[in-house]
């Protein structure tokens, strides 16, 4: 025996009257420009839904354009499975300004030299690890996607970097340290 719970979509099958009848309803011209409005921005209104839902889950069907494909993917996972000093760049960045705080506050000569130097060092560290972050990234599509499928992945690998792991979308799909997978 089949459990009714288990078999089924959930609700009854409409009569074909009923089914006739939302049909038409779909097809139907709004009757003022303001209904027209309306249908519009509800229509508006769950895509965006939907690409929001799908920027939290991975979801690839609803992903907005810009998110769309293996080599987004690729970019993303290769971004997400390491660490990026790039996106402690704003926590790094609000210590050195809170250094410069403590140095013009209590005039401490080693925190204002502190802080003249560490700015910039942070600042060189960024720029090394995103050069080699986009110099392995590159490699690695060259090996696996055709030229013309790649275009703008290094400025869009670059971007992500510069997020909070936690705070990025699509949501990281791969943990740090974790393999590439072979699934692009």
């Amino acid at each position: 025996m089949v459990d009714e719970t288990e078999a089924g979509k959930g609700r009854a099958t409409p009569s074909r009257k009923e089914a006739e009848a939302a049909r038409k309803q779909r097809l139907k011209t709004p009757s003022s420009r303001k209904d027209q409005a309306k249908r519009e921005r509800e229509a508006r209104e769950t895509i965006r839904n939907r690409q929001r839902e799908a920027l939290k889950t991975g979801d690839e069907k609803f992903l907005p354009a810009r998110e769309r494909g293996p080599v987004r993917r690729f970019a993303r996972d290769y971004v997400d499975r390491r660490r990026n000093v790039a996106e402690y760049l704003l926590i790094f960045l609000l210590i050195v300004l809170l250094m410069g705080f403590v140095a013009s506050g209590t005039g401490d000569a080693w925190v204002g030299t502190a802080t003249v130097f560490t700015y910039p060092l942070i600042i060189v560290l960024v720029v090394v690890d995103e050069f080699l972050l986009v110099r392995g990234l590159r490699r690695e599509l060259k090996a696996r996607f055709s030229p013309d499928e790649t275009g703008g992945t290094a400025s869009y690998a670059v971007l992500r970097t510069m997020q909070l792991r936690r705070m990025r979308l699509p949501k990281p799909q791969i943990q740090r340290g974790a393999p590439l997978r072979d699934r692009y």
